[in-house]
């Protein structure tokens, strides 16, 4: 039973209705290539399955599976590339039947569409009712079948949606609750404005911690999450507990921002298109770049030769650079120029396109880039980009990177090497609280591998670590990677991590300790000028060169 107190706990949740159509991109290329329903089909990028349809999952195909081992399963597979393009501009008759019932649908991702609930419950009655028509009107208008869903949140609406159901107000955390804790990975790239890779990783450490459902992790104090697991954590606790994400604040750009392009003759074909809204997105984005800001909500306009009007909006996930408006817009422009035959419902051309940033945020996602021009202009940094392509294209994949920083204790663990192209995304997150984190200033020098090292005391016994945190000596000679032994004027520590304490397996201790070493062939009468100083790493009873300081 609904209490009181239970829609007071949703309070800052907002009523939406989302619009799912299940495994889209394999409807999108089934359309395209003319199959029906019967007919297994997998869409595949990278030598793996994205997404199956029906057929294809009945004989044991499954998302992330390898190509060779889905055709193993189903001989009978149709294999069709991935195409986001493709997946948007069939998505758009889709949009389009539910905006006729619920006007201001915003695209999270070809194949979902969110709507406030606000505006058609009003009108039509109840929410189950809006869900009915929707489903009606989409098969209809568009022709494929889709699922609808409505709860307080984006997230309850888009775990709705998957079970057709219309979760009551103030519902969504006894929804939620008995829901695995897997719900929180969900198939769609930084919906939320994670990257899927972050959220597995969270899920998983959930998993073996014991929380197998949503109610689970939801019951945990919000304040023990944050001290404990950090920012993505805490934002999918919000989530569990059927709170909204507590997303970066956002505000309303000046009406100035927009921009707009009179076509003259009006673009009926789509290479007129592009090409127009190459150039509107290129001022978009200048004129942007100008007042530090990023796009993150992108309204497109177009007005056809009949005066009828166009507008769809495009929620992003991540501050859009240029690349991404013009895709979006090419999109939008290829989806209503092919999507029927013509453009809206009087057919025509396009005469006038209008971009609107709906939503900015401030500028640190528009940060120029070592290459980039003064005047912002992206063309310097282009230049860079297609030469530094052409090297890897010579070097292979893994011959050039560009290094990330992110969170972990050693300085070693700080960065990570991704792939030029790849995107720099830090491997685990820098802002969580890192017990035993090595302080500043770090090592100017650190190697690739860590170089065995030997310390001794006076008597040339091996000097060690208790487990009272204490050294078994105090150093008196290092030797590094077989090199001379050298006097120690002076060391610092040592500071004992225990890390991975709550794994049986995987629980390993590890001390650092700095020390300055005399002279770097052993000299006991050279000039601190010679002197180094060194990281130490004691693990498994040995001692590593983690680090060497400038």
């Amino acid at each position: 039973m609904l209490t009181r107190a239970t829609v007071d706990r949703a309070d800052d949740a907002t009523r939406v209705i989302v619009v799912w159509c299940p495994a889209w991109p394999v409807m999108a290329a089934g359309m395209t290539a003319g199959l029906t329903s019967d007919v297994p089909v997998a869409v595949v990028a990278a030598n793996r399955v994205v997404a199956c349809s029906a057929p294809a999952w009945t004989d044991g195909v499954r998302g992330g599976m390898r190509q060779r081992e889905a055709q193993e399963r189903c001989p009978e597979l149709v294999l069709l590339p991935t195409d986001p393009g493709r997946d948007a501009r069939l998505f758009e008759p889709v949009v389009a039947a539910v905006e006729e019932l619920a006007p201001g649908a915003d695209v999270i991702h070809p194949g979902l569409v969110a709507v406030p609930a606000q505006g058609p419950i009003s009108y039509f009655g109840d929410a189950q009712t809006v869900a009915e028509r929707l489903i009606d009107r989409v098969a209809a208008r568009a022709r494929v079948e889709c699922q609808v869903g409505a709860a307080d949140g984006l997230f309850a609406a888009m775990l709705a949606a998957h079970r057709g159901l219309v979760v009551p107000p103030g519902g969504s955390p006894e929804f939620l609750a008995p829901l695995s804790i897997a719900e929180l990975d969900q198939p769609m790239e930084k919906w939320d404005g994670r990257a899927r890779s972050e959220r597995a990783d969270l899920v998983d450490l959930l998993h073996r911690l014991g929380m197998r459902t949503l109610g689970a992790f939801a019951a945990i104090p919000a304040r023990d999450v944050a001290s404990r697991f950090g920012t993505d954590a805490v934002i999918a606790h919000r989530l569990a507990r059927g709170l909204s994400a507590g997303q970066l604040a956002r505000r309303r750009p000046p009406p100035d921002l927009a921009v707009a392009e009179v076509l003259d003759p009006p673009a009926d074909r789509i290479d007129n298109a592009a090409f127009a809204a190459k150039g509107v997105a290129e001022l978009l984005h200048s004129r942007l770049s100008a007042h530090g800001l990023a796009c993150v909500r992108l309204a497109i306009q177009a007005e056809t030769e009949q005066g009828e009007l166009l507008s769809r909006v495009w929620r992003c996930a991540e501050p859009l650079a240029l690349a991404g408006i013009v895709d979006r817009v090419r999109w939008q422009l290829d989806g209503w120029l092919r999507a029927g035959g013509g453009v809206g419902r009087s057919g025509g051309g396009l005469r006038m396109l209008r971009l609107v940033p709906e939503e900015v945020i401030d500028g640190p996602a528009l940060q120029l880039g070592l290459w980039a021009g003064a005047d912002g202009s992206p063309a310097e940094a282009e230049r860079a980009g297609r030469a530094l392509l052409r090297v890897q294209g010579l070097l292979g994949p893994e011959g050039l990177f560009t290094a990330v920083l992110g969170g972990g204790r050693g300085p070693g663990e700080q960065v990570r090497w991704v792939p030029w192209g790849d995107k720099p995304v830090p491997e685990v997150d820098p802002e969580a609280p890192w017990p035993g984190r090595l302080p500043a200033p770090s090592p100017a020098t650190v190697p690739r591998k860590p170089l065995p090292a030997v310390v001794v005391d006076e008597t040339g016994a091996e000097v060690g670590v208790t487990g009272r945190r204490r050294l078994t000596a105090s150093p008196h000679r290092i030797s590094v990677d077989g090199g001379p032994a050298r006097p120690v004027r002076a060391w610092a520590g040592p500071w004992l991590t225990v890390e991975r304490w709550w794994t049986d397996g995987d629980r390993h201790r590890l001390a650092r300790l700095q020390v300055l070493a005399r002279g770097r062939h052993g000299d006991e009468a050279s000039d601190e000028a010679s002197d180094e100083a060194f990281l130490l790493l004691r693990e498994g009873g040995q001692w590593l060169v983690e680090g060497i300081y400038d």
